[in-house]
């Protein structure tokens, strides 16, 4: 029995092991661009055409989905009469197709009458190259509306508008669920906009650039701190890079990307570099106008942005009203790809700067916020550069060490306990008997 008990031990180690081992990771051809990493707890949900066949989703849950040029999707809310809900649609088009200015998705939320409660665009715009974009709609409960505040079923609709002369393949959506917990005390809450913030950018850090890599999607994305961060394997034509920075309540983000020279050419290219940033509901809150290229050194910032408030929802800019809730906020990256082309396929060092300003506040929550919040373990991962995936085996094998040591620290005991008690019963045996090595003389001969 006990064989069998070190048995199951050792194999429930190698099993766990075996599981962290098998942790998400990117597995791409040499020269291949790594390409987005879905959620790979993202369920599958088709959007259908008709709103009275939409297939329900649940809060705090992400699906793939995708869309064909033209197509107008509906999926389902059931909603009650005290939440707010907010669901984000990512879109990916396919590696190669020519995407142009106008062209992306609408999402909004509408009740069973049809009645919008909230929309937003994700468009190309004039960097237009295809890389993953974001954009979300919502629901929110309003004292004063009476609009969208009923309990009772919901919708969520994405539509795509693609160009005559754009790639006509289907593009994949990561759509994310998710409701805002109920405030603290909700009557003592400001209900209106702030009409004035800090919009002075900061000095940029001073510390030494350290390396990171970038991920490949949100779900991967690398954790940063305030700092100036290189990027470990420059940024490759047509390359999209994510990070993420922890900005608590009361907290400022600013960001700027500088891409180094190359002496390959000096040909101009427009709208080469894109720079976005995302809030923890994946809802875009700004991007910067993107950079040209000639060859030479080059930067670009995003603009001020207002401290993590409640009160910013109410701010009629949508840059100002994103900035509502404390969490994870997503940098992204995007390099166009017509870069090649007189550059070269190599990539190209790049550098973000980044600075988190203020005093953390306190949640206006009641209870665990979950990604509305900021914990003291997502300030280790940006601090450590990690990702979640990469902080979950880093969890994982933290565990398994500790259950390795609990397993050793038992064998050595029961060794220990084996050979007392051997001593004893060898003192306790009369004259003439067995000294030892028998069934009763010592530990059990199968141990």
């Amino acid at each position: 029995m006990r064989q069998r008990n070190r048995g199951r031990v050792a194999l429930a180690a190698v099993a766990a092991m075996c599981a962290a081992a098998a942790l998400p990771g990117q597995a791409f051809a040499a020269g291949e661009l790594p390409a987005y990493a879905f959620d790979p707890g993202a369920q599958k949900v088709a959007g259908s055409e008709a709103s009275t066949e939409a297939s329900a989703l649940a809060p705090g849950s992400v699906y793939r989905s995708s869309i064909r040029p033209g197509e107008k999707l509906y999926y389902r809310l059931d909603l009650d009469a005290k939440t707010n809900a907010y669901v984000s649609a990512v879109v990916v088009p396919g590696g190669g197709g020519q995407v142009a200015y106008g062209d992306g998705i609408r999402i909004s939320v509408r009740d069973s009458t049809d009645m919008q409660c909230s929309s937003e665009d994700a468009r190309f715009e004039s960097a237009e190259f295809p890389r993953p974009i974001a954009a979300y709609a919502y629901r929110l409960m309003e004292k004063d509306s009476s609009t969208c505040q009923d309990a009772g079923t919901y919708n969520v609709l994405i539509e795509r508008e693609s160009k005559p002369t754009s790639a006509t393949g289907a593009w994949d959506l990561e759509l994310r669920y998710e409701s805002e917990p109920q405030l603290k005390a909700a009557g003592s809450m400001p209900t209106e906009a702030p009409e004035n913030w800090p919009s002075a950018s900061p000095v940029p850090p001073t510390t030494a650039p350290q390396k990171r890599s970038g991920g490949t999607s949100y779900y991967d994305a690398t954790g940063l701190e305030t700092g100036e961060w290189q990027e470990k394997d420059g940024i490759r034509p047509g390359q999209t890079l994510f990070y993420r920075v922890p900005v608590d309540w009361g907290q400022q983000i600013f960001a700027t990307a500088d891409l180094s020279n190359s002496n390959a050419s000096d040909e101009f290219v427009g709208n080469a570099l894109a720079l976005s940033l995302d809030n923890p509901a994946h809802g875009r809150v700004d991007s910067a106008s993107p950079l040209s290229y000639s060859g030479k050194s080059a930067s670009v910032s995003l603009d001020p942005l207002p401290p993590v408030a409640y009160e910013n929802r109410y701010d009629s800019t949508s840059s100002v009203s994103a900035m509502r809730f404390a969490g994870w906020y997503y940098l992204s990256v995007s390099l166009s790809p017509k870069i090649a082309k007189s550059y070269g396929d190599k990539p190209i060092p790049l550098t973000l700067k980044v600075k988190v300003e203020g005093k953390a506040g306190s949640s206006p929550y009641a209870g665990d916020a979950g990604v509305f919040s900021v914990t003291s373990h997502d300030k280790d991962m940006a601090r450590s550069g990690q990702s979640g995936p990469q902080a979950a085996r880093s969890d994982r094998m933290k565990m398994i060490g500790a259950a390795g040591i609990g397993t050793g620290a038992v064998l050595v005991l029961g060794l220990g306990v084996w050979t007392l008690l051997a001593r004893r019963r060898a003192g306790a045996a009369p004259a003439g008997g067995p000294a030892g090595g028998g069934p009763h003389g010592g530990p059990p001969q199968a141990w």
